[in-house]
């Protein structure tokens, strides 16, 4: 028998009570910030004995970032399920589910009020952003070579990225009565983002269909190393490589 307050040994209950623990700790952050979310009110909310979250995590921040890494999992798997089928449409399809997630959204706009002390985590830790690597840039040289994006790959990224984030920052900045809704934001930043490096050219139908594919693919590779660092997370502390 498993000793009191550590969590079932089957890895299956494992992972379910660590979501569990997760789900609370959403719930509380959103509602009261990070600062004035505990690790008694998470264990209480969720269920469990205060030791049992650290068992799997040894710090609020270990927590968190366990709590950000399956949140850029959700995200990239529900952008994955839209199947964009071009350039433009994967950053509004992107831009589409980081509205929709409050938490990455905070991340992403360093929001005091949601993550308090916690915004240093955007500079050292899982960030709300993109987060695009090497699979990005060579989608791009992809892109290039189908003739969906013009030949200046180096920079596509700083152009694409001074429109992603300016759309994203640009909103809270606007008064109420100007702020346009999600869905047109995500749409305008789409539209922009093909006008930007797109060609302007129909594609053949054979050129579009590689684009489609190459577009998810590059989705499916983001999503595959997210799972894998969510994996690392939610295994208990002691099994961690520090």
């Amino acid at each position: 028998m498993a000793r009191a307050g550590r969590p079932p040994q089957d890895p299956a209950r494992q992972a379910e009570r660590a979501h569990r623990i997760l789900d609370a700790a959403a719930e509380l952050i959103l509602r009261w910030g990070y600062d004035k979310t505990t690790v008694d009110d998470v264990a209480k909310r969720a269920g469990v004995a205060k030791g049992t979250i650290y068992l799997h995590w040894k710090t609020r921040d270990e927590l968190f970032a366990a709590l950000l890494r399956r949140e850029r999992v959700l995200m990239l798997e529900g952008v994955r399920d839209s199947a964009p089928a071009a350039l433009g449409e994967l950053f509004g399809s992107l831009a589409s589910a980081l509205l929709r997630r409050p938490l990455l959204h905070a991340v992403l706009l360093d929001d005091s009020e949601v993550l308090g002390k916690l915004t240093r985590l955007k500079r050292r830790g899982p960030a709300g952003g993109l987060e695009l690597g090497g699979s990005f840039d060579a989608y791009l040289r992809e892109l290039v070579g189908l003739g969906a994006v013009r030949e200046e790959p180096s920079e596509h990224v700083t152009v694409i990225g001074s429109i992603f984030y300016g759309f994203m920052f640009l909103p809270g900045a606007l008064p109420e009565s100007d702020r346009l809704p999600d869905d047109r934001v995500a749409a305008l930043l789409a539209e922009t983002v093909e006008r930007a490096v797109g060609t302007g050219r129909a594609l053949p139908p054979a050129a579009a269909g590689a684009v489609a594919r190459a577009t998810l693919d590059l989705l499916d590779a983001l999503a595959d190393v997210a799972r894998r660092k969510l994996a690392t997370s939610l295994s208990p502390a002691k099994e961690r490589v520090q």
